[in-house]
């Protein structure tokens, strides 16, 4: 038998003798409900409320964005996106029109001698304007995510508009209808192909423009915009037909004709707005169908919804990775990939939402290898990889090295959230073709400068604590905590693939002899002689602590180093941003304190700060940046259900004021899939659905009487691990339920709202 099902049948026997309670389970039907009964035993039943269209509209429909006046700015208006190509709707500036931005997530620069912010840069489209005949008096728009489709009216002086509007297949299709003295006129503008960076500085020596766009019409009254590039062409396709506007964008590298071509076919496939809306809708339907989660506060509660909007919306497994702005291109200083903290933000958030499909940054690792190894200096692209600060979609940007005080630590941070879509899916291949031979080389780079002391210990030279504003130190904690992290996991890793590798007897002298995380009487230091004294955005001093957990709650030692760390983290809040809170939310929720994780995330909501979550819960510094309100969503996450270290927490930290919270098909490390119930302030059930058989550990939050039942209605084995922790030998593809007291409704359902507010957008 395998390793991992021989340590689950180890657990029954006497075990189970001694649980207190009944035992009586049922078999899984398709549907989504289970029932049954199994010899004689009582049935039981989870009823899963939220499986038709009609009560996911419904559901959906409340947390709908809405809009009753005109947005002027990027971040108030209504947002569209199929994961490559992207839409904003708000007003012309300056102008009574209508603009619907036109960007693509695949459409880049190709000149790498200009670095990130100029060569490989993200490149705008163009723009499409609707221009009525009067003045814009009001709107009335709702942005439905059941169907992610904006429709609704423009009213003006002379008459109405009705419009809408949606993305799928690479196709911006929108419908608009004019009644009484208006009319429906559309423009295309196409926009400069120059880097956004152009709004804080002047392009690099030798930069010379990309050559002017051309355009052209075909027979069939198809507009085209050809935009050549050196390496590249981007071409954007269009065609009006009665009330539909149908658009398109293709972007080809190396060659500088396909994008045209790719254009035309995209339109040729839509045909009509009525059939590609029937294709669209069929996609979303059954994507929100994978998971649910529903908790008392309807503001929270809409925002958390709409992130999963967003993310899907921005991006796709096999698609190009999200940049700082995700697919919605506007004048900004990050028109790239940021390696040090946004892209991994980016991604937390698919796996509990149950959306592995969405998950770009994995299929970016895997696809470009190669370009990992060419990123490190020549002399150790033998044995290393690793990718700079930003880069473009194909991770095409240099590193620097130890002692240099460059930032090194990029590439294996972001192999954490790799590891993460591992943990999250049991995917052996993932582990084997990505995870492992990119992380070895990722760690091999450190392991190339790591040197001995006089005190024994192994010692990093300068290197980088992204973002802090000091001299970079030696034994930055950035790096301690992510060398620490990558020699365990590679450890880890090789004995799962059954790897005899020849450097894990290097990787375990590095775990033995690394020094110690630099701390002082204020908490984890920045590095070596260089405390936390200056206030810092990020959090990368306490990488350790969140999200890699070495250093963690669980540890009764390491509670008091946290929390003096966090404290004085956020007691110098100058230089802090949204993430910034964000972080402190979920690191509370590591604890277990949820009412203190509750207040820092309401704090990236309070618009009295300087940089809150925007009117259509997009977020802006200096330009458009896409993670935080993400991560946002992530710190939801960590109050409502963990799995580090190897243990499922369900209702870890929740608020005091959320008496009530559903999940249901939450996923967790180890491919399990949690619903539970809380309602008056207690759980009420758990059921954990197997779906690699990995072995099962529960913090279950329940008092008294256990009731632990599997889907064949007889008891679970099991075996109690003490605070408050239950082992359950869980087969694949099986199920268990677990409850305290008498047998609760098993019901998978909306929870009644106790916090109303008001829907996000202008309305």
């Amino acid at each position: 038998m395998p390793r991992r099902a021989m340590i689950g049948t180890a657990l029954g026997g006497a075990a189970v003798a001694a649980l207190p309670g009944t035992a009586q389970a049922a078999s899984a039907s398709a549907t989504g409900t289970t029932t049954g009964t199994a010899h004689g035993r009582r049935p039981w039943k989870l009823r899963d409320t939220m499986t038709s269209d009609h009560s996911w509209s419904g559901f959906l429909r409340d947390q709908d964005l809405l809009w009753s006046r005109l947005p002027t700015l990027w971040h108030e208006g209504p947002f569209l996106g199929d994961g490559q190509l992207g839409s904003m709707i708000y007003q012309e500036p300056g102008a009574n029109q209508i603009r619907f931005t036109v960007q693509h997530g695949r459409v880049q620069d190709h000149r790498p001698q200009f670095g990130s912010g100029w060569g490989t840069c993200r490149l705008p489209v163009g723009h499409l304007t609707l221009e009525p005949v009067g003045t814009v008096t009001a709107v009335d728009w709702r942005l439905s995510l059941w169907n992610a489709e904006l429709t609704g009216t423009v009213t003006t002086t002379a008459g109405t508009i009705t419009l809408a509007a949606l993305i799928h297949d690479e196709v911006l299709a929108v419908r608009a209808r004019a009644a009484g003295g208006e009319r429906v006129v559309w423009t295309f503008h196409p926009e400069e192909a120059i880097s956004p960076r152009k709004i804080s500085e002047a392009p690099p020596a030798g930069y010379t423009p990309n050559p002017p766009w051309t355009t052209r019409t075909s027979a069939d009254g198809t507009e085209q915009v050809l935009q050549p590039l050196t390496g590249g062409q981007t071409a954007t396709a269009y065609r009006r037909s009665g009330d539909d506007l149908l658009l398109s964008v293709g972007h080809s590298t190396p060659s500088t004709t396909a994008a045209e071509t790719d254009s035309l076919r995209n339109l040729r496939r839509a045909v009509s707005y009525g059939t590609l809306r029937r294709r669209h809708t069929r996609w979303w339907h059954a994507f929100y169908k994978k998971s649910f989660v529903s908790f008392p506060d309807q503001r929270l509660q809409s925002f958390h919804w709409i992130q999963l909007y967003k993310v899907a919306s921005a991006s796709r497994a096999g698609g190009p990775v999200m940049a700082t702005s995700g697919p919605w291109l506007e004048p900004t200083p990050w028109p790239a990939v940021w390696w040090n903290l946004n892209i991994q933000l980016e991604y937390w958030l698919v796996h509990g939402f149950n959306h592995p499909e969405l998950d770009a940054l994995a299929t970016t690792v895997r696809q470009n290898q190669e370009q990992l190894i060419a990123n490190v200096p020549a002399a150790y692209r033998a044995d290393s990889s690793g990718v700079g600060r930003s880069s473009d979609m194909f991770a095409n940007r240099t590193v620097g090295q130890p002692g240099t005080g460059a930032e090194t630590g990029d590439l294996t941070w972001a192999l954490h959230n790799v590891w993460l879509s591992y943990r999250h899916s049991m995917d052996e291949s993932l582990l084997r073709d990505t995870v492992f031979p990119v992380l070895r080389r990722a760690i091999n780079y450190y392991l190339h400068f790591l040197t001995p002391g006089s005190d024994g210990k192994l010692h990093l030279p300068s290197t980088l604590s992204p973002e802090y504003p000091v001299v970079p130190p030696q034994d930055t904690n950035y790096d301690l905590a992510l060398i620490r992290w990558g020699c365990q996991t590679l450890l880890e890793s090789a004995e799962l693939l059954g790897i005899d590798d020849e450097l894990a007897p290097r990787w375990q002298e590095v775990l033995a002899k690394l020094t110690p995380y630099p701390v002082d009487d204020n908490g984890f230091m920045i590095g070596a002689d260089t405390p936390y004294a200056q206030s810092h955005r990020h959090y990368s001093h306490l990488l350790m602590v969140y999200p890699l957990y070495l250093v963690n709650w669980d540890q009764p030692e390491s509670r008091e180093l946290i929390t003096k760390s966090v404290e004085h983290w956020h007691a110098l809040p100058g230089a802090h941003r949204g993430y910034s809170y964000t972080g402190a939310a979920s690191l509370y929720a590591m604890a277990g304190d949820g009412d203190t994780a509750i207040t820092y995330l309401r704090k990236f909501f309070d618009t009295t700060t300087r940089y809150p979550c925007r009117a259509n819960t997009h977020y802006t510094e200096a330009g458009p940046v896409i993670e935080t309100p993400l991560s946002a969503s992530q710190s939801l996450h960590d109050m409502f259900c963990q799995s580090w270290g190897g243990v499922i927490r369900v209702f870890p930290a929740v608020p005091h004021a959320w008496a009530d919270v559903t999940l249901h098909d939450f996923r967790t490390q180890g491919a399990f899939l949690v619903s539970a119930v809380r309602e008056a302030g207690k759980t009420r059930f758990i059921r954990i659905r197997s779906l690699a058989g990995e072995p099962l550990k529960l913090r279950h939050g329940l008092t008294g009487r256990l009731t632990v039942l599997l889907d064949d209605g007889s008891p679970a084995r099991t075996h109690d691990l003490g605070d408050g922790t239950l082992a359950v030998d869980l087969p694949r593809g099986r199920e268990v339920l677990v409850y305290s007291g008498a047998r609760p409704d098993l019901v998978i359902a909306p929870v009644a709202v106790s916090e109303p507010g008001a829907a996000w957008g202008l309305p």
